[in-house]
């Protein structure tokens, strides 16, 4: 079949290879893709959240297939749009709805979701401009450290964990009044702190049936240690040795069944990916937030895991027929490293010539390319975060090590990357 992949990023390079590797996989385009992807497929200059241009090459390209990697398409309805036209109706779309996507799109919505359903999470209440007194004096009610979410899309950063009871307030207001966030603030979410360790947990859902995908954990303040601001992530492991068959169970009977079933139970049309970031906390899983797609960078390592074949996963997604899947995964670990341009998350330069990707002759190694485009014979960066280095072996502790030998030969002009990724799991 002919698939087109939207997005550009590490995700989608990774989601690519292992589409590329499928017997049932003709021909592969991605939109708008990078340098990694246009090793594999044909690029498609497009953006993911122009519809209409989107719809001309699935028309000219006769695509069967349409996978959608990033969160705002999802969240701008791309589904819909593509349901409501008949000439598409024979097309395999991966991702849910407009109303599927709200359990990212508004974290209010995936609150009252979970309670809904009796899913574990911290408790919380939201506030707006009008209520922004209230939230203050909601804040003093509640134990430090304190964590402001914005309700909608900030590409990963729009959630704060503040110690200091003045600091949230001033933080709050500046949320909701000076549109710190943009309109992703206009509306806060406040919760209790969750005190432990973090995972995430990925779920492939036809609407009724699911398979559990390999959980990962991924590191996301830019600085080691978990200090400094928060980024779309530095780093991932996958499978995390502290998630062991008896909380994984925990997981499963308490989150990923309830959750499927309150998809169902509310009718949402939902075939694709779940992705249900936990916190462990005493040895009791509660989740912190809902995600439609995959995420990046533990998409680098859980994908390439898979050894079923990941193009009739999504057809038996498409299918509604995940019940009749046998899920194969590696035994391997897996760990991977995101170098990053300097200065990132905050501001930082492009244009930079990437080298040493050609000395990475590992076969246990994947250079995946998040923010990377091509010009010439050139390979340069085109992101705040542009390589994933990730690394496969037997050896939880030897993975880490194979990762980082890699990302020693590469280089660029202020290329930095966390030196202790999985080094807290050892």
């Amino acid at each position: 079949m002919n698939i087109l992949l939207l997005g550009s990023g590490g995700r989608e390079h990774t989601i690519a290879q292992k589409l590329y590797e499928s017997p049932r996989c003709n021909a592969l385009f991605v939109a708008p893709g990078n340098a990694g992807t246009t090793q594999i497929a044909t690029n498609l200059n497009c953006d993911v959240n122009d519809f209409e241009a989107i719809a001309e090459h699935i028309k000219k390209h006769q695509i069967n297939m349409l996978i959608v990697g990033p969160e705002a398409p999802l969240v701008n309805g791309i589904k819909d749009f593509f349901d409501a036209k008949p000439e598409f109706k024979d097309l395999m779309i991966i991702g849910p709805s407009k109303r599927g996507a709200l359990l990212e799109g508004s974290k209010e919505r995936a609150k009252e979701f979970m309670f809904s359903h009796k899913i574990p999470t911290a408790a919380y209440q939201s506030f707006s401009k009008e209520s922004l007194t209230a939230g203050k004096d909601f804040l003093e009610t509640l134990k430090p450290p304190f964590v402001l979410k914005a309700d909608g899309l900030a590409g990963g950063k729009g959630v704060l964990i503040i110690d200091d009871l003045k600091t949230a307030q001033d933080e709050l207001e500046q949320m909701l009044t000076h549109d710190k966030f943009g309109k992703a603030s206009e509306k806060v979410v406040i919760e209790e702190f969750l005190d432990g360790i973090e995972l995430s947990v990925f779920v492939l859902t036809d609407g009724k049936n699911y398979i559990t995908l390999p959980n990962a954990k991924d590191y996301k303040r830019i600085g080691e240690n978990d200090t400094g601001l928060n980024t779309g992530g530095m780093g991932a492991i996958s499978p995390v040795p502290f998630a062991d068959k008896d909380f994984m169970q925990k997981v499963e009977n308490r989150i990923i069944k309830p959750t499927i079933d309150g998809l169902a139970k509310e009718e949402i049309d939902y075939k694709g990916f779940v992705f249900i970031g936990l916190m462990k906390v005493d040895d009791e899983p509660y989740v912190i937030e809902y995600n439609v797609r995959m995420g990046d960078p533990e998409t680098e390592v859980v994908i390439p895991r898979l050894k079923s074949d990941l193009v009739e996963l999504l057809e038996k997604t498409s299918s509604e027929e995940l019940s009749t899947v046998n899920l194969e995964v590696s035994s391997q670990s897996a760990a991977t490293v995101m170098l990053v341009s300097g200065g990132y998350p905050e501001a930082y330069e492009k244009g930079k010539e990437i080298n040493g990707l050609d000395k990475i002759d590992d076969e246990d190694v994947f250079i995946c390319h998040a923010g990377t485009k091509q010009e010439g014979d050139s390979i340069l960066t085109n992101g705040g975060r542009v390589i994933a280095v990730t690394a496969f072996d037997n050896d939880f502790k030897k993975v880490i090590k194979k990762s980082y030998r890699a990302t020693e030969k590469i280089s660029f002009d202020k290329m930095f990357y966390r030196k202790d990724i999985g080094k807290d799991l050892i």
